[in-house]
Formats: C-alpha cells, structure tokens, sequence
C-alpha cells in the first residue's frame, strides 16, 4: 500500500489483500472455536485435525491465525507446508527443512526412523511437540498421506509424533474414503467445514477489516450491504471486489467508498445502438 493511499484513507494498511497481517484478520465464532479446540486439546495429545471448504470460504485465513497462536505457545515448533509435495522424497526434504532434522529422503524406512529419534530427543529433553499445517491437502499424494498417518502412530513411541492440521477443498474429505486411506480418515478428532458466509457474516467482516486497518468508515453501510448481496457468500470474492473499489478511490481521491462508486466499477454501461 503506498503512502497516498494511507494518507488519503488513515489506513495503517490494505484491508482487502492477501497480506493482510494477522492482526488484521476477521476471526468468525465457528473458526474461534475450531482453534481453541486445537490449542487446549489436539496439541497436547497429536493426531489429525481438517479444515474443508471451497475456494475462498476462508481456509488460508483459518490456518494462518492458528499458526501466529500456536507459535505463541513456548514448546510447540510449528511448520507449514502450503503446496504439499506430490512424492515422498520431496515430503521428506521438506520436513527436514520444516523441523531442522537432517534427512535422507531417498530411503524412506531411514529418514522416518532419523525424523522420529529426532523429535523423540526434542520432546524428551526440550519437550517440543511438533504441529505440521498443510494447505491444498486435496493435492498430496495417497503414499505421502499415509507416511504422515506412519509419522504420527503411536506403534513407535507411547507419545503421538505430530500435530497434524489439514485444509482443503471438498476433494479432499472424498480421497479420505479410498479403501487405502480410511485408517487416516478415522483419526482426524477436530473438523471445520467451512460453507457459503451469510450476508451478516460478510458485512461484520468488512466492518472488522476496515476497522482493524484504521478506518472504520472507509466504507458507508449501504456499499457493504451492496457488496455482501453481490460476494455469492464468498471472502475472496467480496474482498476482491472490496479492493478494487478501493484502487478506483484512490484514483479519484474519494475518502469514503460508496454504493455510486460500485455501480461506476461493476454496472456495464449500455451498449450504443448503431445509427441507421
């Protein structure tokens, strides 16, 4: 965001981009819930946990405010994986990288027997758990999924391995019910499914955006009714929508967004009828 747009607005930042900083982020009860359910039960026992939902319902968003709370908690060491590997060499390399354990991912039964003494020496002497987040989990691999159910049993250790939190779209829950995949399945203990947002949910979404940014009369209340009617109950789509009009804002040097400047973003202007 450059500096005339945060002048002109009193923004300390772009309520409507990816990079957002988590503080700026709009916490839902539903997601509230889910991750104190993660933070005062799954981390202090492991195994799985899922988030699911369609493209923009806000899965990212969920997973980057469980990763600035759960790297608050001392002994916890946190990882994320956000285009998980598709073979297990590379799912190998990229843990090693994740959790600092020196790994040979071309023999599989010898870099899972060094990550697991690895993490068995951290949890017996520093006693640090460690929770792997992977975003896009509809993409990995049968055989990488089944390596983490591997990571995570307890036949190795009487301590569970790892926290595991999943977040894809509706493919994923789908591949769970493979006949070779249905062990992994049964463990996940904590869900969120995340679905269309209300229109009152999109509308206390952007007031909690703007208000964090700084300005919580960036918008009139009539534009975020307008906005949240046309998101089809979709975060990215009303925050996409969101942030153009606030480009088109700073081209003309409006300090409050309102419904006239939706309609000269969004409304296509008549065709011109051909003289004859």
């Amino acid at each position: 965001m450059d500096r005339r747009q945060m002048a002109l607005f009193s923004l300390k930042w772009n309520p409507f981009i990816n990079e957002v900083p988590t503080e700026g982020l709009f916490i839902s009860p539903r997601t509230e819930l889910f991750c104190s359910r993660i933070e005062r039960g799954l981390i202090l026992e492991g195994g799985f946990a899922l988030i699911t939902g369609e493209p923009g319902s806000g899965k990212s968003v969920t997973l980057r405010i469980l990763a600035q709370r759960l790297q608050s908690i001392p002994d916890l060491k946190v990882g994320a994986l956000s285009h998980p590997s598709s073979n297990l060499a590379d799912f190998y390399r990229e843990m090693g990288d994740l959790f600092e354990v020196e790994l040979r991912p071309h023999n599989r039964w010898g870099g899972f027997k060094v990550l697991r003494e690895r993490w068995q020496s951290h949890m017996e002497g520093a006693l640090v758990r460690p929770v792997l987040l992977i975003d896009e989990a509809q993409e990995m691999h049968p055989q990488v999924l089944n390596e983490l159910r591997l990571l995570t049993s307890k036949e190795f250790d009487s301590r569970t391995l790892l926290t595991i939190i999943f977040a894809g779209d509706g493919r994923f829950p789908e591949k769970l019910r493979r006949d070779d995949l249905l062990p992994l399945g049964s463990r996940i203990r904590t869900r969120l499914t995340l679905e269309h947002a209300s229109r009152e949910e999109l509308v206390e979404t952007l007031n909690q955006l703007q208000k964090r940014a700084g300005n919580p009369s960036l918008m009139t209340a009539g534009l975020m009714q307008t906005l949240s009617d046309h998101a089809i109950g979709n975060y990215r789509v009303l925050t996409t929508m969101a942030a153009e009009l606030l480009h088109l804002a700073t081209e003309k040097e409006v300090v409050q967004m309102d419904e006239s400047l939706y309609l000269e973003a969004f409304t296509t202007p008549p065709a011109i009828q051909p003289i004859r």
